[in-house]
């Protein structure tokens, strides 16, 4: 019993949006974490210079 055309366009949709979803998942779990963990890191990293700056001149 093959698919009839409506069929198969939707079959395609469902396979595009699920695709698009699971690659966003990726993106959100794997690569915006590390973003966010090197802003983090950069921002301790700037505070500290600015500490040890107000150390050197005080």
């Amino acid at each position: 019993m093959p698919f009839e055309f409506h069929q198969y366009l939707g079959f395609i949709a469902f396979a595009v949006v699920g695709l698009m979803g699971f690659w966003l998942m990726v993106f959100l779990l794997a690569i915006l974490p590390y973003w966010v963990g090197g802003n983090i890191k950069e921002m301790l990293d700037e505070r500290k210079a600015a500490k040890k700056q107000e150390e050197e001149t005080a």
